[in-house]
């Protein structure tokens, strides 16, 4: 669906302080990394925090959780920046940095172009993935559904709309 975009949130708790010495080479590569993000094919939106580059002082979910939020144009390009660029490095070595967790600490979910996402939605979305697993309103790479049935699910949450997604057909008096 052209009309729709893939948002990301993920969240890290982190291990030490971000001024720790022990986090400054991850501190480092932030810069470059979002930069790279902001750059690549596909990329479409950030959050930054104001007079930052980066969202790293927000922490709505906790002193010791940062977040990242994007945005990005379609499945493939956030596949393409996460895994086949330089952020795979910092994945790789995510475990000197964050705390394991225990349960989903990334969520995926497609909103209409041009829509930008608050922190709230995406908390929500996490939550939503973490309660109930994947579903075409809140997903993982790994459980991936299409803007089209994340667009066909929204339907069928609309009032009076049938398990299909088509209003319900009301008997009429007879």
């Amino acid at each position: 669906m052209s009309g729709s975009h893939l948002a990301q949130f993920n969240v890290a708790t982190l291990r030490f302080p971000l001024d720790d010495p022990r986090l400054a080479e991850f501190v480092a590569r932030l810069d470059p990394v979002n930069a790279a993000a902001d750059g690549a094919p596909g990329f479409v939106w950030r959050l930054t925090e104001e007079g930052r580059p980066d969202a790293t002082g927000l922490r709505p979910l906790g002193d010791d959780v940062i977040i990242n939020f994007s945005v990005w144009e379609d499945r493939e390009a956030l596949w393409d920046f996460a895994y086949r660029s330089g952020h795979l490095e910092l994945l790789r070595r995510r475990r000197e940095w964050f705390q394991r967790h225990a349960e989903a600490h990334s969520v995926l979910w497609w909103i209409p172009a041009g829509h930008v996402p608050t922190v709230e939605e995406a908390a929500e979305r996490l939550a939503l993935l973490r309660a109930e697993g994947p579903s075409p309103r809140a997903f993982t790479f790994n459980s991936a559904y299409t803007a089209e049935e994340a667009a066909e699910a929204e339907r069928s949450r609309e009032p009076g709309a049938g398990a299909a997604g088509e209003p319900e057909k009301i008997a009429q008096p007879g």
